[in-house]
């Protein structure tokens, strides 16, 4: 599946870089949970959606991802880069 329908379909999106380069630029859409602390915010994940996982370039995202997965979620998607998502 694509980004845009992941999206249009109701997809959360999370972007895993810090809270200041959050702050510079992002998709308005997206909530900022930093990969640092994305293990003890899983439970701000709704299950319910598909989930898509951004940062600067696709290298947090990727571990983000991962960590998700590990977790057991199963609909993670790596966007790469948080221009990607919009």
């Amino acid at each position: 599946m694509q980004l845009p329908e992941l999206i249009k379909g109701g997809a959360q999106i999370i972007d895993v870089r810090s809270r200041e380069e959050f702050a510079e630029a992002a998709n308005p859409k997206s909530k900022n949970i930093p990969l640092d602390e994305i293990d003890k915010r899983v439970k701000e994940i709704n299950l319910t959606h598909a989930i898509i996982v951004c940062c600067a370039s696709g290298g947090r995202s990727a571990m983000a991802e991962k960590i998700l997965k590990a977790k057991g979620f199963k609909n993670v998607f790596n966007a790469g880069a948080w221009q990607n998502t919009l």
